[in-house]
């Protein structure tokens, strides 16, 4: 039996299209057009001519040292994390102790103090460290603030293994540490991906610790970077957008690459 079209479904699907892809276009088409053609023709309108000065211009406005800074430090957040929470996880998980559990409470607390609440204390305890006005002031902060919902998604990711596996391994003579980096962590693919992707994108979008605590152009990260495309006579949109599309293309790749191994995580343990 043929099944009839479903009309609707297709003109929903038509409206969603063009609810997502009319931003899209905007935004790609403006950096390929002239701020005066921008500004006279509107946003919608077809660009009257092709240029990639607004990249260009970008990265000659010093955008390149933002680029790498944003790349040291959202790589370094993302390397504590990975390095510190898995453990934590894991003794969270498999420990029945009462400092354990006092650990993860204390972490889960930290979800509830905003960075906008302690951005004071935080400013004079980086100063008094000496890390004020330095990469490794706005790097700390930030993987700190991640740590938290980090601890919770992987402990979450590794309770949904059985305890069946652990018995298993345990027949086996396997310590602990086996455990942790045969069974755990090739079964928690998706919790780690998660957190790579949660982590990143805390990083990268980060605004308020490196606005408070660097000051120089050399420390400066994407987010304050921005700032250059605004002036006392108005804002240059296609350069800015600009800057935008090639700040969006590392976290982008970072999902590309995790987004299988987050997708399995999603359908279950090894994506069984």
């Amino acid at each position: 039996m043929r099944r009839r079209p479903n009309y609707l479904a297709g003109a929903g699907s038509l409206l969603w299209l063009f609810v997502i892809g009319l931003p899209l276009y905007v935004m790609f088409a403006a950096t390929v057009r002239t701020r005066q053609d921008y500004a006279e023709n509107g946003p919608v309108s077809l660009p009257d001519s092709f240029t990639l000065d607004n990249y260009t211009g970008a990265l000659n406005a010093g955008f390149g040292q933002y680029f790498v800074n944003t790349l040291v430090v959202t790589g370094a957040v993302i390397g504590i994390v990975l390095l510190l929470v898995p453990p934590l996880a894991y003794a969270i998980v498999r420990s029945r102790g009462r400092t354990t559990t006092a650990v993860f409470r204390l972490f889960l607390l930290g979800l509830a103090i905003p960075a906008q609440a302690v951005i004071v204390p935080m400013f004079y305890l980086i100063s008094q460290a000496g890390l004020y006005d330095n990469l490794l002031g706005v790097i700390l902060p930030t993987a700190a603030f991640c740590l938290p919902m980090s601890a919770l998604i992987l402990s979450g990711a590794m309770r949904d293994i059985s305890s069946e596996l652990y018995e298993a391994m345990a027949m086996d003579g396997a310590s602990p540490r086996r455990m942790f980096f045969q069974l755990v962590l090739p079964l928690s693919r998706g919790g780690l991906s998660t957190i790579v992707v949660f982590s990143a994108l805390q990083a990268w979008n980060g605004f308020l610790f490196p606005l408070v605590l660097t000051q120089s152009d050399s420390s400066k990260v994407i987010t304050l970077g921005l700032y250059n495309f605004q002036t006392e006579h108005g804002i240059d949109i296609p350069g800015l957008l600009g800057a935008v599309v090639l700040s969006m293309v590392p976290i982008l790749l970072v999902y590309l690459f995790a987004r299988r191994a987050l997708v399995q995580g999603l359908m279950g343990v090894g994506g069984k």
